[in-house]
């Protein structure tokens, strides 16, 4: 599994990062196993969030491996707080939230410390200097080592940062073939198409200017949890269609093929899985492996349904 260090840190991460947003669907015995053969693939990286299941996915994920200091030692883990639950759901990232939440999710995955925390998605009713409070009591009880965000623009991230004594290191977003705002409009510049559309703020170019590691979350999805697009014929013909072809010539799956796409890009994107599949975890690991050409890179935008100018 190829590797890379997350800038700004000590932390040498796989590039696909396991995400449990479902394991409390699975047995113990069965989670133990998406686990184990996660670090059989060569992955050393594991991605919670506070609100995946109630909190039943941190405390599944520790009790399956019997979590202690030795087993933890082997692990890179992150997790993301300040989505809250109510009438409607709410963004929190008050200092008391986001202390009461990393409080909680150490209790939860047995474990003294974080060695990131994410925000979870942005809070307009943020107040950049309350946020730098509560990471500078994190930071200097031993807590949480490093901070990022998800689904962030540069804008909010450069809000954040003003105050901030850490710096923001990874941000997380969504990014597949079927969902490339990331790309789009940065190919599309100055035309009259919808892709020229900048939905997605420049994030991408910030965060490589400014050392910030992207991790792409549904990997797999089109849209907004609109379901997978590999496999999908119907919606998605001439994108599997490709993606057949160029599994056929590396002897893999599409599944690979989709993970190495991401994986290509110069960014050093990495590929946050969400799968229960054992099967699939380890055709979507080999992924990281694969480095397509440059031509292949673009076909498969280009039969995702996406204007190459």
């Amino acid at each position: 599994m190829k590797r890379l260090n997350i800038k700004g840190t000590d932390l040498n991460v796989s590039k696909i990062i396991m995400g449990y947003m479902r394991i409390d669907s699975l047995s113990l015995k069965e989670t133990e196993r998406l686990i184990r053969t996660a670090q059989e693939s060569g992955i050393n990286f594991f991605d919670h969030a506070d609100i995946y299941g109630g909190g039943k996915c941190e405390e599944h994920f520790a009790n399956a491996i019997s979590m202690n200091s030795s087993i933890r030692e082997e692990m890179v883990i992150q997790s993301k707080c300040g989505i809250r639950k109510g009438a409607t759901g709410y963004y929190d990232f008050s200092k008391e939230h986001i202390l009461t939440s990393v409080d909680g999710i150490l209790k939860r995955l047995q474990t003294d410390y974080l060695d990131l925390l994410l925000l979870h998605r942005p809070d307009p009713l943020m107040e950049p200097d309350e946020v730098a409070e509560a990471f500078d009591q994190l930071h200097e009880s031993g807590k949480v080592r490093y901070f990022g965000v998800s689904n962030h623009n540069p804008m909010q991230m450069d809000l954040l940062q003003k105050s901030l004594n850490q710096k923001l290191v990874v941000n997380q977003v969504q990014f597949s073939l079927a969902h490339t705002p990331l790309i789009d409009s940065g190919m599309s510049l100055n035309m009259n198409t919808n892709n020229a559309i900048d939905r997605a703020s420049s994030t991408l170019e910030y965060c490589r200017l400014n050392d910030i590691t992207l991790q792409a979350w549904s990997p797999f999805q089109s849209g907004f949890f609109d379901g997978p697009f590999v496999g999908d014929t119907k919606k998605y013909p001439e994108l599997n269609q490709v993606l057949e072809k160029v599994a056929t010539k590396y002897q893999v799956s599409p599944t690979t093929i989709a993970v190495a796409w991401i994986t290509r890009h110069p960014a050093n994107i990495q590929v946050v899985l969400g799968t229960t599949n054992v099967g699939r975890l380890q055709e979507s690991a080999a992924g990281a492996e694969l480095e397509l050409t440059r031509e292949e890179w673009y076909e498969l935008y280009s039969a995702a349904g996406n204007m190459i100018p």
